[in-house]
């Protein structure tokens, strides 16, 4: 990801936290940081939880029930639906790394995180996030080559390409993982350390920190560029490519089933960048982190949600694979 690196006032942080003398400094390093998340208005805060705790048991039963269809259906074990399991798989990490404990802070009013929990959580929304673009990425690629040379399809989506490709996915997303946890290891926290939002953002804590951040923010940048960047630069490519083709398409009826297929993809990529162009690309006030919240909630538990229906809503394969699974029980 591209993150946005502010400069942050102290006078923001206002929260205290668990805390411990560095040796040979004037630093309390931090052991805890205090998630602020939303606001504490007490109806608000009600139906933001039941919302929340909605959007989260719907989340994991659609993602869990694709990859069941996916792995029992002959129908579509194909390419297009490996690459769509493995995402659902990704969706369900996402939620259940974010989702539960911005319940549990919703519900108790409790904000702390231990600091080990906070770099863990960097970590693996760093690997999952990362690992998302490169798939939804290949699943460009791979309707492009289904729209734009159907003869090839066969022999440039093998079984085993389809398999790296997948595991690629995830082999870079762990490199990014483990890189942004090194550069968060090098930072010290002092005092008050408290992150304007619902989980550990690195962008927030990097600018929370006063030690030396050249080592985090050489290791953020190079990740955003060559592994965030790419993934949108593919995605773009294959898809004006795509609409090239389908507008060449002579028949009405062709024309509509292939923009149709390729609405339902664009609608989740759509939804997945957009958020995250405007949560760290765009410059923001300081005046805005509340439009920052709800566009982190866009990626991070709306998205996950979104994506089996989107892929499944018209999609004439998963209809006919559950209908025979119905028929089987």
């Amino acid at each position: 990801m591209v993150f946005r690196l502010e400069e942050t006032s102290s006078k923001e942080f206002t929260q205290t936290t668990h805390s411990e003398e560095m040796p040979g400094s004037n630093c309390t390093q931090a052991t805890e940081f205090s998630l602020v998340g939303f606001p504490e208005d007490p109806a608000t805060q009600v139906t933001l939880f039941l919302l929340m705790l909605l959007t989260f048991l719907i989340t994991i039963l659609e993602n869990l029930g694709m990859i069941t269809l996916i792995r029992v259906s002959p129908l579509l074990h194909s390419p297009m639906y490996y690459f769509l399991g493995n995402l659902a798989f990704v969706n369900l990490c996402t939620c259940s790394i974010i989702t539960p404990r911005m319940l549990v802070g919703v519900l108790l009013e409790k904000k702390g995180m231990a600091y080990a929990w906070c770099m863990a959580q960097v970590f693996t929304v760093s690997l999952f996030l990362i690992t998302e673009c490169f798939l939804l990425a290949t699943m460009a690629y791979d309707r492009y080559v289904a729209v734009c040379h159907p003869l090839l399809y066969p022999l440039v989506m093998s079984p085993e390409r389809s398999s790296r490709l997948v595991t690629g996915s995830y082999l870079l997303g762990l490199a990014n993982g483990v890189g942004q946890a090194i550069g968060m290891s090098s930072l010290s926290f002092c005092g008050s350390s408290a992150i304007d939002l619902f989980f550990c953002d690195i962008s927030l804590l990097i600018s929370l920190s006063p030690s030396d951040t050249t080592l985090s923010l050489v290791i953020l940048r190079t990740a955003s560029w060559l592994l965030g960047v790419p993934t949108i630069l593919v995605v773009l490519v294959c898809y004006v490519a795509i609409i090239s083709t389908i507008l060449s398409i002579s028949s009405a009826e062709g024309k509509h089933k292939a923009f149709s297929t390729c609405a339902s993809h664009l609608t989740t990529v759509s939804t997945f960048y957009g958020a995250l162009i405007f949560m760290y690309l765009i410059p923001r006030s300081d005046s805005s982190r509340g439009v920052d919240k709800w566009a982190a909630v866009l990626y991070t538990v709306v998205t996950p949600m979104l994506n089996p229906l989107i892929y499944s809503l018209r999609n004439q394969e998963v209809k006919e694979a559950w209908k025979r699974l119905r028929k089987i029980k």
